[in-house]
């Protein structure tokens, strides 16, 4: 699987995450496990020490022949057996004997594949808590800085950035927290043989799973049957939750650098070229990737849940496909975070530019607040129903909001020119604007100093 939209900025660093999906990194795992679960069932008794020592000592790349693996699955088809032939063969005969001993394909390459996710979910959670950081820098910088607040693509009241920035924090904090607490669900190990039963090893199958999931900083599965999925979704719709944040993020940033709008522009790089016959274009490209991959992420829970329906103990329709869903799930959420981390860093805000528009309806955005100054005089209905018509004649016959506020009487009756002025000035009515942005930043950072500690081995 590719995502959608991954060119390279100059500055992005991908974290490690795309040598995760790679064969090299798959067979290492299954190593991993065919070891681990050697070292638990001679802890038991099952096999010998001795074995499982040699196992061990066997179970690395590049004791495996490659080449005869590759040979082998020409001939027979079949995606695992190859690799256990070859390990066999590295491993001395009385030892040998003993590889992948009582458990099926599935034990191995499920566990492994959460394995190689876990992996990917450190990398995951260290992003978002760089993001988080910069996030808070953004949210502390901007507090006081005004801007127009909009609902329905339309001018509402004024906010500060910072307070757009704070909504941002709060949605990937949590995030942040569905993601950590679905880690004890989603990581698990499953030693249960053919159909979950520990059939193989009916006395000492459950605890020679739980010390595999020990030796793997894993987690055992209760039942562990072939045919429960429902772990791999939650986690594939966690990710969707995180994409659709950071989604959220980029279509904010990708409608205001519009040259009418020009409120914030992405970082750019010199050189950096962005179409092959406009010479002048500047694209957000940053947020237009995560669009794409966000968007594409979207689809993939809910194919998932198809599959996870699938009768029966095991089936591989579902368990192949599941594997090529967390992969490209994977894959997609690397692209976005990766962006995500270097927009919310890189990203210059125009100060001035947000005054500016903020004014551009020279007072009008304030009516809420010349209302409720009136409601203390009037009482709210007529103060409402005087502000509406005092704003829909300066909407509709463009004159100033200033001028037609002096010109009312019950207007002047109650307040004086410097008040009214006072009052259509939007930095006067923020509200608890600069107050949320800084508890979010304050927030984001003790977020992002928990996240360093928790995710940082």
């Amino acid at each position: 699987m590719k995502a959608l939209y991954d060119s390279k900025s100059k500055t992005i660093d991908d974290r490690g995450l795309k040598n995760l999906f790679t064969e090299k990194e798959k067979y290492k795992t299954w190593l991993l496990f065919e070891s681990a679960l050697a070292e638990a069932q001679a802890e038991y008794g099952l096999i010998p020490k001795k074995a499982a020592q040699e196992i061990k000592e066997a179970a690395k790349l590049e004791n495996l022949d490659l080449e005869e693996m590759d040979r082998i699955y020409k001939e027979i088809g079949h995606g695992f057996v190859p690799f256990l032939k070859v390990l066999v063969k590295a491993c001395p005969p009385d030892s040998g004997k003993y590889v992948h001993y009582g458990i099926t394909t599935q034990n191995i390459q499920q566990s492994s594949q959460l394995y190689i996710l876990k992996k990917a979910h450190m990398i995951f959670m260290r992003l978002i808590g760089e993001i988080l950081e910069n996030l808070s820098i953004l949210a502390s910088d901007n507090k006081h800085t005004v801007m127009p607040g909009r609902t329905h693509g339309r001018h509402a009241i004024p906010i500060t950035y910072g307070y757009k920035v704070s909504a941002w924090i709060s949605e990937l904090i949590s995030c942040h927290q569905r993601m950590a607490e679905a880690e004890k669900r989603v990581f698990q190990v499953m030693m249960g043989g053919a159909v979950g039963t520990f059939s193989s090893m009916p006395e000492i199958g459950i605890n020679v799973q739980n010390r595999v999931a020990a030796l793997v900083g894993m987690y055992p599965m209760t039942v562990p049957s072939r045919n429960i999925n429902t772990h791999k979704l939650e986690y594939m719709s966690n990710l969707a939750l995180l994409a659709n944040c950071c989604h959220k993020i980029a279509e904010e940033v990708y409608s205001t650098t519009l040259e009418e709008i020009a409120e914030v522009s992405e970082g750019f790089s010199k050189g950096t070229v962005g179409s092959s016959t406009m010479p002048h274009k500047i694209n957000p490209k940053l947020a237009k990737g995560i669009i794409a991959n966000a968007q594409k992420l979207y689809s993939l829970p809910s194919i998932g849940m198809y599959s996870a329906a699938r009768p029966y103990e095991g089936d591989s329709s579902s368990y192949m496909l599941f594997e090529g869903l967390l992969e490209e799930s994977m894959e997609l959420m690397t692209e976005i975070l990766i962006r995500c981390e270097e927009l919310t860093r890189t990203l210059t805000v125009h100060k001035e530019r947000m005054l500016h528009n903020a004014k551009r309806n020279k007072g009008l955005d304030n009516s809420e607040y010349v209302m409720m100054k009136l409601a203390e005089k009037l009482g709210k209905d007529q103060a409402h129903s005087l502000m509406y018509e005092i704003a829909m004649k300066t909407a509709a016959e463009g004159q100033e909001f200033y001028d037609n506020l002096r010109e009312n009487k019950q207007v002047r009756a109650n307040f004086t020119d410097k008040e009214i002025k006072h009052m259509i000035e939007p930095g006067n009515y923020t509200g608890l604007a600069a107050h949320l942005a800084e508890k979010e930043a304050e927030r984001a950072k003790e977020t992002a100093e928990k996240i360093r500690e928790n995710y940082s081995h």
